[in-house]
């Protein structure tokens, strides 16, 4: 593999650039000139990604362009920046990659159907940048990385660099810009590794639809025998967990496209959230944390190296990045026939939603679209009542196109394929947070093994009287009177006072996005 290149064609003139260069090396560069960098008792390499710990969605801003303007849904999501201020930033970030003693380029693909795959581009200041998209970015072989060419997009990190708050559009010293036009990326005032991962997300969500194809924030895995599945999910949900499965093989963590010809993984790794991770919870990912991952903000014991992942003092968003085959059961390439099955995962704080539940088609998109989880309030202040979260399409933060965009290519592949949609809840049972406890893993492994299996299929049903799905009531391997929600409280009249609750902040929620839905879809949601 080359281990230099000449940037020049991106006005870029630094003596030093190292490219696509080994893990090894890229250890070497971290711990000679990256402070708090250091290697884990399991051979990771452990890194700081500074003052931010996780995205800047408020920063994040996309160029206002006469040939694309039309098709972006516009608003909070996706906020217009006009091609001059791109450009003003742009030179600040070249000018200060120029400044820089040595720099490191990672050239990889997005996308394991060729068909579809783009050449992406990384220029970053840090090795931990650069062994971070090594990891999650397809890894091109010696013959075609010396055949790559120019790259479809480009990425220009100068994180290191803050944006100019004086600039016009400017909020703040981060700045996350992209082009559609120009097929480039700055960042700006911010090193958390994750707004690489995502830009590249972004694009493709863009792009695939604008080919007819659906891109989709969701995990994916599949039997011996190709029998595929989908997992939706916002974060704490357990997309992650539960697509890493020992009997099946893993696809992907995150970010999905379903073509005409089944499904593929955008992503050559995957990037796992860290607090509380145990070797018994989650054996897969714990397993994976090895030499040539990247753990990002984690605590460890500064004499033998071993990190604590049940310390959040640093930030509860505590990640391992590492290949997709460092997964035992990584389905390579990472491709898959339709799926037969798909998983809205959400974890309701409030004790509403049952464990499992099956989806008409209409109530299949009125869920998607809503995107529903909760997360439980900070509790200093003595605050416990949950917090309903929507996030359209599960990944309202990537998605370029108006949400009933993504609803409509999904709802057409779910016709055309005949695939099942389940809602299974992995947050709270028998009571909302502070009353009640949260759902077992080992039973939610219980019922998402009764889904592949088929054994769900024909199972008995009740349906819900607020949301008026149909309530699988017995599953193998899970007790009976935790099926049902209102049978698993102690108080049933509690319970129809926090379901009512619920289903307001859904119907609430859904009003923003009505005037683009059909009666049928509308109809689908909780009365």
């Amino acid at each position: 593999m080359e281990d230099k290149i000449d940037l020049s064609e991106h006005h870029i003139n630094v003596e030093t650039v190292w490219r696509n260069i080994a893990p090894a090396k890229l250890y070497e560069e971290a711990l000679r000139y990256e402070k708090g960098s250091a290697i884990s008792d399991t051979g990771a390499l452990v890194v700081s990604s500074g003052a931010k710990t996780g995205r800047s969605p408020g920063d994040k801003r996309i160029v206002d362009h006469p040939d694309t303007t039309g098709d972006i849904w516009w608003g909070s999501v996706n906020i217009k920046l006009q091609e001059h201020t791109f450009m003003i930033n742009h030179e600040r970030a070249i000018d200060y990659l120029n400044t820089c003693e040595r720099l490191y380029v990672i050239d990889g693909f997005a996308g394991w159907d060729p068909s579809y795959r783009m050449k992406i581009r990384i220029i970053c200041t840090r090795a931990y940048h650069a062994l971070f998209m090594h990891n999650m970015l397809i890894r091109p072989t010696k013959e075609e990385l010396s055949d790559f060419g120019e790259p479809d997009f480009t990425i220009y990190n100068a994180g290191r660099f803050p944006a100019n708050r004086y600039t016009s559009e400017m909020t703040s010293t981060t700045s996350i810009d992209l082009s559609f036009e120009r097929r480039e990326m700055v960042i700006l005032g911010t090193e958390y590794a994750g707004e690489m991962k995502k830009g590249v997300f972004t694009v493709m969500n863009y792009l695939m639809p604008k080919r007819g194809q659906v891109s989709m924030h969701c995990s994916a895995n599949r039997s011996a025998d190709g029998n595929a599945a989908l997992f939706f999910g916002l974060s704490g949900t357990g997309k992650t967990t539960l697509s890493a499965d020992p009997s099946r093989e893993l696809i992907g963590d995150d970010e999905h496209v379903w073509t005409d010809k089944g499904i593929f993984n955008i992503e050559g790794g995957c990037y796992a959230k860290c607090i509380d991770l145990s070797a018994e919870k989650e054996p897969e990912i714990y397993a994976a944390i090895r030499f040539g991952s990247v753990l990002e903000n984690v605590v460890y014991d500064e004499d033998s190296r071993h990190v604590d992942y049940a310390d959040g003092s640093k930030t509860e968003n505590t990640r391992v990045a590492y290949p997709i085959e460092y997964i035992p059961n990584a389905a390579i390439p990472c491709v898959g026939e339709h799926p037969e099955n798909i998983i809205f995962l959400t974890c309701d704080a409030f004790g509403v939603l049952p464990p499992v539940s099956r989806l008409s088609p209409a109530q299949a998109m009125y869920h998607f679209i809503s995107g529903y989880t909760a997360k439980v309030a900070g509790t200093e202040m003595g605050v416990s009542e949950p917090e309903a979260t929507f996030s359209a399409c599960f990944g309202a933060a990537f998605m370029v196109w108006h949400p009933s965009k993504y609803a409509e290519l999904l709802a057409e592949q779910i016709r055309q394929h005949s695939s099942k949609v389940w809602l299974v809840n992995t947050g709270w049972s028998g009571g909302g947070y502070g009353v009640g406890e949260r759902f077992s893993l080992k039973y939610t492994r219980a019922i998402i093994d009764a889904i592949h299996s088929g054994a769900l299929d024909k199972a008995a049903t009740v349906v819900d009287a607020s949301f008026g799905f149909d309530v699988v009531k017995e599953c193998p391997g899970v007790p009976a009177n935790v099926m049902v929600p209102r049978a698993a409280w102690a108080d049933g009249s509690a319970y129809d006072e926090k379901a009512k609750l619920l289903a307001g902040l859904f119907k609430k929620n859904f009003e923003k996005f009505a005037k683009g839905a059909s009666e049928e879809i509308q109809a689908a949601g909780p009365v």
